[in-house]
């Protein structure tokens, strides 16, 4: 059984904001596996599928970004989701807009998301795609920038990360070993 999470913010509001990048992917990836987010459970909204008579739940937490790892941390619990099975979609102010990033584990860097699934969790060595959305020729505070809207004018850069970050995920839960997806998608 595999967990896909997508990070964001759940109010209408952050729709189109950079820090809901992870929740666009993650749609993505549920279109791919032909899933519907239909339920909420574990503070989070779930869709499910399944791959080759495996079980994947798809989610995006409803605690809002800074405490996800609540959400995951339940959800994991539930359906004995082991770290490997677990793979996480969010926006990374340290990658250069549009960027999809794929690693197998790591730190939490600068995002409270990660910091909180960290924490919550206990765990790091869990599969993770970043997108990419610092933008050099913005000069805002990070808290501002994560949640502003993205400008039209990048709408179809973020729109393809988003798209290939939830190929990657579809991928990884067909049973791609992450570093096969790594090499594919990096």
């Amino acid at each position: 059984m595999y967990l896909i999470v997508g990070l964001g913010n759940p109010d209408k509001k952050y729709e189109k904001t950079f820090h809901n990048m992870g929740y666009i992917a993650v749609g993505d990836a549920a279109e791919s596996l032909g899933a519907k987010f239909k339920k909420k459970e574990c503070e989070a909204s779930v869709a499910e599928a399944f791959v080759g008579g495996e079980k994947v739940i798809l989610a995006r937490p409803l605690t809002y970004m800074n405490n996800s790892g609540r959400a995951v941390k339940q959800l994991m619990s539930k359906y004995k989701i082991t770290e490997d099975k677990l793979l996480v979609i969010y926006d990374d102010y340290d990658l250069p807009k549009g960027k999809v990033r794929i690693r197998a584990g790591g730190s939490a860097g600068t995002h409270n998301g990660m910091r909180s699934i960290i924490g919550e969790t206990g765990l790091k060595n869990f599969p993770r795609i970043r997108i990419g959305i610092r933008d050099e020729a913005v000069d805002i505070p990070i808290i501002n920038y994560v949640l502003a809207e993205v400008r039209k004018e990048d709408y179809e850069l973020f729109a393809e990360a988003c798209h290939k970050s939830g190929e990657a995920a579809a991928e990884f839960a067909r049973g791609l070993d992450i570093e096969k997806v790594m090499c594919k998608y990096n």
